[in-house]
């Protein structure tokens, strides 16, 4: 009887029984899972029952609706109500009703509340004043549009194309070491002339000045604030002042580490972050010097006060991090330093901010900078102009143990972390070490956090890329200590969820991209069809059921197609199987006969885009398939898991051929990889590696100075702006 009582619980708290497998199969959740997730959650609230119940157990803390939309709230009891609204901009509605509440049905778009109150009467017959007593309930009632922003220029039908970029690899004659802002805004200004309509970023988000070596952009310490790495320190105006500052930089030991930073095939991210907080802390000393009345003084007092307790605690973390870490480098994270700083209110804490206050605004003072570069950076986009200038991407969570779950514990579960099933590749399945956003306390908050969460990220772009975009609807919640296939999905308010983002992408004028690779369920699919959520395309999986490449005019408009992705191979890595290579050598693929299946697969799939390339006149038919192109593979024997790669070199005919193909389709937006144009070898990550592979770290090949100056480059980048016309 008790299991069968938490078994209904957790169903009804959204925990899934059964899903289907990657072989598209049912696959039953063992109950005990199911039992310890329910647990994990510590509540036993479901994400459709309401948290209070004051008055009318049917009436909610907060209420989502497409604007249109009647809205009619049962009530459990035939008293009678008095009801107010105040909407977001001061208007006022108010009525009575008794059964039912029924509010006007084309209420303003926004955040608005209403209170609702009854009064009963002790003994029913008494009429006295002091023998009643009023109940209230406040609720946020939430008006959303049916769908996300969109320019102009796509609704007009225009097809627009841009790079993606992950920042932290381009080089240039003036970075130190590692792509900046001011690299950022320079590419922006190139790529605008070639006609470009935006640059699409890795997240931006903050991640540990205190241990810079932890540096993937999709497990961050928070997603509301940026990574202070990538300050350009040589624009800040205070370095270019400070005295120290300038005679730090000349000295020949300073021109020397910046020289390696520079040089060095993979982000050294210790020695730049050291660089960079020596300067940034000189300077910081001059801006002291600033006085109160200075313009940039106030604005940066304004930046703190509008940042609030969040800021604040970002700064707090990070200066507490880098004093713990400084003593002993295995504090890693809240979850492992000393008791007393475990909580973010607490007196330890607090004791630290009042007797550090100069290290807690020189972080500060760093989110601060680093906001008005990248807002200085789409300036520049939008000045060209560029239809959407930056494109942003926001990771599907963050840390265990950084900032945002030491300021914000309530809302994640720290005993568990999201990932994937296991499917063909990884029978395992995956486990990205991010604890999972509880649904319930989520909406107990009136999804606060996920509304600041939007806003945050939607500063200072034209759009953003929701990695992972089926978190609205579901997570593979596993339990700590637990494998990855030991999981189970727990589902979210997934209507709610994009309505909100609904309304908060019209309000900051940004586009919604949803990044839907992997198992889509099909609930989810015209969910975000219908909200205005541009879908992702990856050239290589476009495929269909008889395995040959789409046709361009098969893509989606509602889309942004591309080659390839930061956790898949480079174009010219595809082709000659580094991938498969470089997962043999590190051993992701024990299994030989598996291996030897995916070497077969990739012969196949480069004799299939060979013939579409063709078939679609991108690649000329008199070019040989043996020869030339050089695509069959020597014969894979069963004592030969990785066949010889000596004849793989991929032409510079197939790489334009593919650009041009992708060019041509029917998606609304492309994006592009310079590692594409440079045609280079090596991954940025190999997804499932930590130690094995130096993920995040590698650089692109040439500068930027030289890249844009390279003729071959311009071509391709000027035939692609001419495809993206010709196929309107």
């Amino acid at each position: 009887m008790e299991n069968k009582c938490l078994d209904d619980l957790a169903t009804e708290a959204g925990i899934a029984s059964e899903y289907i497998n990657a072989y598209g199969k049912p696959q039953v959740i063992p109950a005990e899972i199911r039992h310890q997730i329910l647990e994990i959650m510590h509540t036993e609230i479901p994400v459709n029952r309401p948290v209070s119940h004051t008055l009318a157990s049917s009436v909610p803390n907060v209420k989502v609706i497409i604007q249109g939309q009647a809205i009619t709230l049962p009530l459990d009891d035939s008293d009678n109500y008095q009801w107010q609204l105040h909407t977001e901009q001061g208007e006022i509605f108010q009525g009575q009703c008794q059964y039912q509440l029924t509010l006007p049905s084309h209420l303003p778009l926004g955040y608005h509340t209403l209170t609702l109150s009854r009064t009963t009467c002790r003994p029913a017959c008494c009429t006295t004043r002091e023998n009643i007593s009023a109940q209230q309930q406040s609720m946020q009632l939430i008006v959303a549009p049916e769908r996300c922003y969109e320019p102009e220029m796509l609704i007009n039908g225009e097809k627009l194309w841009g790079a993606c970029i992950q920042l932290y690899t381009l080089r240039s004659e003036n970075n130190w070491g590692i792509g900046d802002f001011g690299d950022l805004k320079y590419m922006l200004q190139e790529l605008a002339l070639r006609g470009g309509a935006f640059v699409g970023l890795n997240p931006l988000h903050a991640i540990y000045p205190a241990m810079p070596e932890n540096a993937s952009p999709y497990s961050p310490s928070s997603r509301h604030w940026l990574n202070v790495i990538y300050i350009a320190v040589n624009q800040v105006e205070d370095f270019k002042h400070s005295v120290a500052a300038q005679t730090w930089w000349q000295l020949p030991e300073t021109q020397r580490k910046l020289r390696q930073a520079r040089e060095a095939e993979w982000v050294d991210y210790t020695t730049v972050m050291a660089l960079k907080i020596v300067a940034l802390r000189m300077a910081h000393t001059q801006f002291q010097l600033r006085s109160d009345n200075d313009p940039q003084y106030i604005a940066f007092q304004q930046f703190v006060n509008n940042g609030g307790k969040n800021l604040y605690s970002q700064a707090a973390y990070d200066a507490l991090h880098n004093e713990l870490h400084g003593e002993n480098n295995t504090y890693w994270g809240w979850p492992v330093w000393p008791e007393e700083y475990r909580a973010f209110d607490s007196d330890a804490v607090k004791e630290f901010c009042l007797s550090h206050p100069q290290d807690i605004d020189f972080f500060l003072w760093l989110q601060w900078l680093a906001d008005i570069q990248l807002a200085e950076c789409f300036t520049v986009s939008q000045t060209n102009p560029m239809p959407i200038g930056i494109y942003r991407d926001l990771a599907v969570g963050v840390a265990q143990g950084g900032s945002e779950t030491w300021c914000n514990r309530h809302i994640y579960c720290t005993k568990a972390s999201v990932g994937a099933p296991p499917d063909i590749l990884g029978p395992l399945g995956q486990n990205w070490g991010l604890p999972p956003i509880n649904p319930h306390e989520l909406k107990a908050q009136a999804y606060q956090p996920f509304i600041e969460l939007l806003r945050s990220n939607m500063r200072h772009c034209g759009a953003l890329r929701i990695d992972h975009v089926m978190s609205l609807l579901r997570l593979w919640w596993i339990p700590q200590g637990k494998t990855a296939d030991k999981g189970v999905y727990v589902h979210y308010p997934v209507d709610d969820l994009l309505a909100i983002l609904a309304l908060e992408s019209q309000r900051n004028q940004c586009l919604v991209i949803g990044e839907d690779l992997g198992i889509v369920p099909a609930e989810i699919v015209d969910k975000l069809r219908t909200r205005g959520v541009y879908s992702y395309k990856v050239f290589y999986f476009e495929r269909n059921e008889r395995s040959e490449y789409r046709s361009p005019t098969e893509y989606p408009i509602q889309a942004m197609a591309t080659i390839t992705t930061h956790d898949l191979p480079t174009l010219r890595g595809f082709w000659q199987n580094r991938d498969l290579a470089l997962g043999e050598s590190i051993g992701l693929y024990p299994d030989k006969t598996l291996l030897r299946e995916l070497y077969a697969e990739r012969e196949r799939c480069r004799q299939a885009l060979t013939a579409s390339l063709i078939r679609h006149n991108y690649l000329s038919s008199e070019i040989s398939l043996t020869e030339d192109t050089q695509l069959l593979l020597p014969q894979i024997t069963q004592q030969a898991a990785v066949p010889d790669q000596s004849e793989l070199t991929m032409p510079s005919s197939v790489n334009h051929a593919v650009h041009r193909y992708i060019a041509h389709s029917n998606c609304a937006l492309l994006g592009l990889q310079p590692e594409d144009w440079l045609d280079m070898l090596q991954p940025v990550n190999i997804p499932g590696t930590t130690e094995e592979y130096p993920n995040w770290r590698r650089k692109l090949t040439m500068t930027l100075e030289v890249m844009f100056a390279d003729n071959h480059i311009n071509e391709l980048l000027q035939t692609v702006s001419e495809y993206r016309k010709q196929s309107l």
